[in-house]
């Protein structure tokens, strides 16, 4: 008896399965769905190449061989789709990193920036001062000297570690120790002035150096206007004690000639 040739009717099968499954194979959205998915497109697959090739057994083999190359694309999309997206992710995380490094940039510069302009004001209020000239064996504050005295005070109570140093001369006429005690007076006035603007009676270094410091020639009257003064400088070294020069206290009316 002669053996039924089956090869036609597992073609046509094969042929009819993969007819079927063309339409979802050839749509990538949904081809790499799910590795069911992509193993049943090589079953089918197989089988039509198997049966065309070797009849039945072809068939079962070409769908064995199938199946596994369909699993093996399935996994090699997902290799693929997984290396994409880490490569997405690194590619944000550079520039991430990069506007992070440009912000951190942006912020050293205005740092650096700030700081010059802190360092250019504590420059400009270390040479903050001012001089106060008073008439002959007077100790009276000028009404114009009294309204820039006033600010200098609240300008250096509003800096914590400033101190004003208040300096009293004298013209050299008239005793030294008289002219001592006349530069002090002065000077306490000054300091007065000073404290009503609003700094502190610690913030203040008093001193008194009567005529010690003059070189004017005798009789030389302008020159003795210009050693009646007070200096007032604010300083911001380390926090010192308020020096007070030791005078003599002398009471009654002023020798003649006394500045």
């Amino acid at each position: 008896m002669k053996t039924p040739n089956l090869k036609s009717p597992v073609i046509g099968l094969a042929l009819a399965a993969l007819a079927a499954t063309a339409p979802a194979w050839a749509d990538p959205a949904t081809a790499g769905d799910s590795n069911a998915k992509s193993e049943d497109i090589g079953i089918v697959t197989g089988i039509a190449v198997g049966a065309a090739a070797g009849g039945p057994i072809g068939a079962a083999i070409g769908a064995a061989a199938g199946g596994l190359l369909g699993d093996r694309y399935h996994k090699e999309r997902q290799t693929r789709a997984a290396l994409a997206a880490d490569l997405r992710k690194s590619e944000a995380e550079r520039t991430r990193l990069a506007t992070s490094v440009t912000e951190l940039n942006g912020s050293l510069a205005e740092s650096q920036t700030q700081g010059a302009q802190l360092e250019h004001t504590r420059a400009a209020l270390d040479a903050i001062g001012m001089d106060v000239s008073f008439r002959t064996d007077d100790t009276a504050i000028k009404v114009g000297d009294m309204a820039p005295l006033l600010k200098l005070g609240a300008l250096a109570a509003a800096v914590p570690d400033a101190k004003l140093r208040v300096a009293g001369f004298a013209d050299p006429r008239g005793a030294p120790a008289y002219n001592d005690e006349l530069s002090r007076r002065r000077a306490e006035a000054v300091a007065a002035a000073l404290e009503c603007g609003g700094i502190a009676p610690g913030q203040l270094i008093i001193e008194a150096h009567g005529a010690a410091e003059s070189d004017s020639a005798a009789g030389d009257l302008d020159a003795y206007a210009l050693d009646r003064r007070v200096t007032v400088r604010l300083e911001r070294a380390a926090p010192a004690t308020p020096v007070s020069t030791t005078v003599a206290s002398v009471r009654g009316p002023a020798p003649e000639g006394t500045p």
